[in-house]
């Protein structure tokens, strides 16, 4: 067997070869690319000998996506993705002065395939549409992030020199592109207090706002509202950073409709959705995010248990001595958990056995956030019955150990 660790950077890869016990065969820097794969496996081809199986070989590194780790799978290499942290405390083992090399993290990451190699998740062999739902799904949720940050630094500008603009348009969404364009064409409380609602009411059915005429009322009146004004140079460098900004999220309101259709589509085309989308609570966009981060390799979670530990919605332990206390999993996926907590939410309205179970553990004293994240829980252990058993979502069976009874 060979063990090889895989320290990466943008254009290069150091590399350590060991056999199994230990002993260092090999070390080079190799670049990124098919040159560096073939490199890479002359350097295994080598050392490894006639008789060494591609199933022999073992690598640590420290991704888990990207051509490069996509070539190595499909060398047939067993490949490990090792948590940064994980390599970082494991290094500690070699000396506390916090010294660092590229050669150095090569021969940590080679020791940790070889050594703890049992505590670490193999890189599973997930599909090509599973994986193009992460794509799209990831950046489809960053840009909607992206703009929450643009809208607060909007927000915070405008209550420094054009709080009218926060009133007016609240009814409208401050990230809405109706919303944003009236701000664009009057970006000063001058500007804001001469648009009429003729104007106004243009932009409204442009975006087909329902009750327009009521809406365009609101909005002017607001903004000839009095309010304490800046002196001009300085309003106008405030209108000139807003209208930057609200031109900013225009484009990203435009790029995440974009994204969002394509969510659905890789989703739908995915052969599991049909089993996400018979889960109370979860839509197109809610599923494909789920799907995006547990991912459909079958062999990947061995038991729900598994499967709640990954999804962070599961509790923890912490035991010592006479001291024992249950918490809840800080460290965890957030893409995920925050998936997991809009279907928990919504599940409430959708599943009467899902509320029962919610209000079960309300009674007992649990908080509002610990409720939702024991139901979050329940039902990531229902779906992972359902896709181990290829079996759409039914509400009896989902609830029957917690007193569901099916409406009349």
């Amino acid at each position: 067997m060979l063990l090889i660790g895989d320290d990466w950077a943008e254009d290069h890869h150091d590399v350590e070869v060991q056999d199994d016990t230990g002993r260092k065969l090999a070390a080079a820097r190799v670049p990124e690319g098919v040159e560096g794969i073939a490199r890479l496996h002359e350097l295994v081809a080598k050392h490894g000998g006639e008789d060494l199986e591609a199933a022999e070989v073992v690598v640590g590194i420290e991704t888990d996506r990207g051509p490069w780790v996509q070539a190595l799978i499909a060398s047939g290499y067993q490949v490990y993705a090792v948590n940064p942290k994980q390599a970082a405390r494991f290094k500690e083992r070699y000396g506390t002065s916090g010294a660092k090399s590229d050669k150095g993290d090569a021969h940590a990451l080679a020791d940790m395939v070889r050594i703890d190699r049992a505590q670490l998740r193999p890189i599973a062999g997930d599909s090509e549409q599973a994986q193009a739902v992460k794509v799209v799904a990831r950046a489809h949720q960053t840009l909607i992030w992206e703009r929450t940050r643009a809208f607060q630094r909007l927000r915070s500008a405008l209550r420094e020199y054009f709080p009218a603009a926060l009133n007016a348009y609240a009814d409208l969404s401050l990230t809405s592109t109706d919303a944003l364009e009236l701000l664009i064409k009057a970006p000063t409380p001058q500007a804001g207090a001469k648009l009429t609602r003729a104007q106004i009411t243009a932009v409204l059915a442009r975006h087909r706002r329902r009750c327009r005429d009521a809406k365009a009322a609101t909005v002017q009146s607001a903004l000839r509202e009095e309010h304490l004004g800046l002196p001009g140079p300085v309003t106008a460098a405030y209108a000139a950073t807003v209208t930057a900004h609200a031109r900013l999220m225009i484009a990203l309101n435009e790029q995440i409709a974009e994204l969002e259709g394509q969510v659905k589509a890789h989703f739908r085309a995915h052969p599991d959705a049909e089993i996400y989308l018979s889960m109370p609570g979860i839509g197109e966009i809610t599923g494909g995010r789920v799907l995006a981060e547990f991912r459909d390799d079958p062999t990947r979670y061995a038991s729900a248990k598994a499967r709640k530990n990954y999804a962070g919605t599961s509790p923890i332990t912490r035991a010592s001595g006479k001291s024992r206390s249950v918490q809840a999993r800080h460290v965890r996926n957030n893409r995920l958990a925050d998936a997991l907590q809009t279907q928990a939410f919504s599940t409430l309205n959708a599943s009467r056995g899902a509320h029962r179970y919610y209000d079960k553990q309300r009674a007992r004293d649990v908080g509002y956030n610990p409720a939702l994240r024991q139901l979050g829980n329940r039902l990531v252990g229902i779906l992972h019955g359902c896709l181990k058993s290829r079996t759409l979502y039914d509400e009896a069976s989902a609830w029957s150990h917690h007193a569901y009874t099916p409406a009349a």
